[in-house]
């Protein structure tokens, strides 16, 4: 959540207390004093003091509500804060930014499909902390092709692919960048002594840096198209993409994009379709993309 003026004068922890008084409103309809108090342990006077001051940012957001003795939300309602709407989902379902959350209850019923795995927490915590330092990671790695081995890697970044997690890394074995799947890795260790070299820092790997700019249509083999543009959130019946190489074949896939020329992937699947696959030449991660062919 980004707030912007008049909100940045405040303290870091007002602002939390308001963005929250705003999700309540927003996405639940309702507040109340033991809301503010419960969440951020402060006494009914500050959280009274809160939502006076919300209310004076935003007179039209929020409405006392005598009967319910709670404030609802107004009729002329703008929002202060820029809410990524992943985040406000995160919210929504999972209770994610809302303290503990194994005290803390969800807001509104849903139902998520789960990864295919979840990492291990410590072995994450090794790759997080090496790419916040700066500094090679030494691991056991199980490759499906290559079976168990042990590597250093520098690495950088993580990758969600929508199924599981990566880690993007400079891999000292093969001298090349490559994408690690983090639940593969075993007893990860840091090198803190050892500093990575500059052609194994991440402004060297050319698939990273490179980005593609992907224009996709409804698939001319589906009906209803005025459909996949609402979904889709289209504009002139086009949805212009720009990706980092690397990532470009886990979003294409995630997403059923036909990237064959002549769109013959026909399955419900595809309501997508690549309009110039030749966009994809030298990708690396394209060989995941479906329909696309090299040559």
């Amino acid at each position: 959540m980004t707030p912007i003026t008049p909100l940045a004068g405040f303290a870091q922890p007002q602002r939390d207390r308001l963005a929250f008084i705003e999700l309540r409103v927003r996405f639940v309809g309702e507040i109340r004093r033991q809301d503010l108090v419960d969440r951020f342990a402060i006494q009914s006077a500050a959280a009274t003091r809160d939502l006076a001051l919300y209310r004076e940012l935003a007179p039209g957001n929020i409405d006392y509500d005598p009967k319910g003795k709670s404030y609802v939300l107004g009729a002329d309602f703008h929002a202060l804060f820029n809410y990524p709407a992943e985040r406000v989902m995160s919210w929504l379902t999972q209770a994610f930014g809302d303290g503990e959350p194994l005290r803390l209850k969800t807001w509104v019923l849903s139902e998520i499909p789960s990864r295919l795995t979840n990492p291990d927490l410590d072995v994450l915590a090794s790759v997080t902390r090496a790419i916040y330092q700066g500094c090679p990671l030494a691991i056991e790695y199980h490759s499906i092709s290559s079976g168990k081995s042990k590597r250093e890697v520098v690495p950088f970044a993580l990758i969600d692919t929508g199924l599981r997690w990566h880690v993007r890394a400079f891999d000292r074995k093969t001298q090349e960048f490559r994408d690690f799947v983090i639940t593969r890795i075993k007893h990860p260790r840091l090198l803190k002594e050892d500093s990575p070299a500059p052609h194994e820092l991440s402004n060297q790997d050319i698939q990273w840096t490179r980005i593609v700019e992907l224009e996709l249509v409804p698939h001319p083999g589906q009906p209803y198209p005025e459909v996949t543009e609402m979904d889709y959130g289209m504009h002139g019946g086009t949805l212009r993409m720009k990706l980092r190489a690397a990532t470009v074949g886990y979003v294409l896939r995630k997403w059923s994009v036909d990237c064959s020329p002549d769109h013959r992937l026909h399955d419900p699947e595809y309501r997508l379709w690549l309009k110039d696959p030749l966009l994809l030449y030298g990708v690396e991660t394209a060989m995941l993309a479906p329909g696309y062919r090299t040559g």
